[in-house]
């Protein structure tokens, strides 16, 4: 009797309930009784990737031809942030489009189950002494945007995220100053065949709730033979973090995919002198590559300059972590009131889930000078997707400042080169390799730990010394190395040990050509 009296009422709600899934079908996809999210910008990605590449619409008449100065003049307003009359913890501003940033970006706000666009509007920019008819941009578009948060005093929201131009970002952490990069995907990257750089075109931002300590924010990635999907979670704090998750798709097969890639800048420092006439001691947004690897090893490559291309790799199992990083945080190392270097952040990756069998590979320019970020580094897997095939990966990525990653026994402080007062100069060559950290500090005060020290077979090790710093409470390494064939590198290991026990993480250091 139940189940018959069920079945008729289940008869009689019929016609309601299809009347009322057509009228959800006939409203707008904002509209539509779903939560927008990651599968929603996946569903895109793969649907573009069946696509032929479409680079989009190029530069107005109006805009073409800025020089740098002149797209520095524009401007966007302060006080036409987005958000900012709703009083919430983070707001936007946005970047107009010129000089080199020439493909428009399209961006959505994301509130309440609605997908609203965000529509340029010149009044919200200040054009300077740019005679730009504003009437003839319409509805052009924005080359990137950035955040506001409140994290350095409650008084002002600082910037703390920049999305701008292809698929670069940088973020801060407290007390910090712009410094590396940060990359959706690097493609082919020091091959011959020359780099693909694939592009943000669409972002959709979460509208914060009046208290949040998070910002989410979703992209679309494109390129002439890649396309992908990512989500970004921002917590600003004294260590920026980002929580990053990416699905990408191949339209073609690429030469190689860089995940989580990092960009920098070393012209020069303690370990490589300037060549000119110039008051700072060191140059450089980071100072070296930390590695710790599937196998718990940690390493450190001093990074370099190089008088031409130079690409090194570190295979690895399922990495815990790489980073491109900004040890020497010592004002007086850098003397530059303006740029700050002590102040840059370091970037750490931490992979999530499993990431395989790969490679952390480092890419090391030629530079003539800081304007040009000639570092790069990134992870390689052993396997490459099929075209068509979505591939996963997600990882957590700190722009980090005096609280640093770096192995919990001990590491590498700083690397010197040269050798100091030598009465019989020879063809050696002379490095200090300071070490810091609990380990050593434990170590009784007449203890002196011993050098593990390696060179490949272009490399003489001439001489060893290990000595306890009273100045930090460390070890110094002083080495001597001797190169066989001068137009060939020369590779160098070596590490403290006390018995059979490792106390620091391995230096790892590159002596290019000539």
């Amino acid at each position: 009797m139940f189940a018959a009296h069920a079945r008729g009422a289940s008869n009689r709600l019929a016609p309601f309930v299809l009347a009322f899934f057509f009228i959800l079908l006939s409203l707008p996809a904002s509209k539509a009784a779903y939560a927008f999210g990651f599968e929603e910008v996946a569903a895109r990605a793969r649907a573009l990737a069946a696509k032929p590449y479409d680079p989009g619409p190029g530069l107005p008449k109006a805009l073409q031809n800025l020089t740098y100065d002149q797209y520095r003049d524009i401007r966007f307003k302060p006080d036409r942030q987005y958000w900012r009359g709703a009083h919430l913890p983070f707001e936007l501003a946005f970047f107009h489009l010129g000089w080199h940033f020439d493909r428009p970006v399209k961006l959505y706000e994301v509130a309440g189950g609605d997908v609203r666009p965000i529509r340029f509007d010149p009044r919200d920019f200040d054009y300077g002494a740019n005679r730009i008819d504003t009437a003839k941009l319409g509805a052009v578009g924005f080359a990137g945007f950035r955040v506001h948060y409140a994290i350095n005093t409650p008084k002002y929201k600082d910037e703390v995220l920049v999305f701008l131009g292809a698929s670069y970002f940088r973020a801060l952490g407290k007390g910090q100053v712009y410094g590396l990069s940060a990359r959706g995907l690097a493609v082919d990257t020091a091959l011959a065949s020359g780099e693909e750089f694939p592009r943000f075109t669409t972002f959709w931002i979460e509208r914060p709730a009046p208290g949040a300590k998070t910002l989410t924010l979703y992209a679309l990635l494109d390129s002439k033979r890649v396309t992908g999907a990512y989500r970004f979670v921002l917590r600003p704090g004294v260590s920026t973090a980002m929580q990053v998750k990416a699905r990408i798709f191949l339209r073609e097969p690429v030469g190689k995919l860089g995940l989580a890639p990092l960009t920098s800048m070393f012209f020069f420092g303690a370990n490589q002198h300037g060549t000119g006439d110039d008051y700072r001691p060191e140059v450089h947004d980071s100072d070296g590559l930390s590695l710790h690897a599937g196998n718990g090893e940690w390493l450190w490559r001093a990074l370099v300059n190089p008088k031409r291309l130079l690409v090194t790799s570190f295979a690895t199992t399922n990495p815990r972590g790489f980073g491109l990083m900004q040890r020497e945080r010592r004002f007086d190392h850098y003397e530059d009131l303006e740029a700050r270097y002590d102040n840059r952040p370091s970037a750490w990756v931490e992979p999530e889930g499993s990431w395989g069998k790969g490679r952390v590979e480092l890419v090391e320019i030629p530079t003539p000078d800081e304007t040009n970020d000639n570092i790069v580094a990134y992870w390689v897997p052993d396997r490459e997707p099929a075209p068509g095939k979505p591939f996963d990966f997600a990882y957590r990525l700190l722009w980090e400042g005096e609280q640093q990653t770096h192995p919990p026994h001990a590491w590498v402080a700083q690397t010197l080169r040269g050798r100091g007062y030598t009465p019989k100069p020879d063809d050696s060559i002379g490095f200090i390799v300071d070490f810091e950290g609990p380990a050593l500090k434990r170590l009784p005060a007449n203890a002196v730990p011993e050098s593990v020290v390696s060179a490949d077979a272009n490399g003489q090790v001439v001489e060893s010394v290990t000595e306890r710093n009273p100045v930090t409470g460390g070890v110094r390494l002083a080495l001597r190395v001797r190169r066989i064939d001068k137009d060939k590198p020369v590779e160098l290991r070596a590490a403290l040990r006390q018995g059979d026990r490792t106390l620091s993480e391995t230096w790892s250091y590159i002596l290019p050509p000539g």
